[in-house]
């Protein structure tokens, strides 16, 4: 069964954010410094992470920068 939470990628990197410490302005300052290709800001995410439209490659890249790996498990 699909979970269908509108925020679930929101909560979730805000849990990323509080267990490691950090704010949103400094993982996007962290996500800048490694990804000078494609510069974001902390607005950018913040609207991406309200309205959605955070790219799956985006939440690897985010997560990443925090030492988090997103994986895809089979559900029982």
């Amino acid at each position: 069964m699909i979970q269908n939470d509108n925020n679930e990628v929101r909560k979730r990197v805000k849990c990323w954010l509080a267990s490691e410490g950090i704010t949103l302005t400094d993982l996007v300052n962290e996500y800048n410094q490694l990804h000078p290709e494609a510069p974001t800001t902390r607005q950018n995410l913040t609207n991406k992470l309200a309205r959605q439209t955070l790219q799956y490659k985006e939440l690897i890249e985010l997560a990443d920068v925090l030492g988090y790996d997103v994986e895809l498990v089979k559900r029982k």
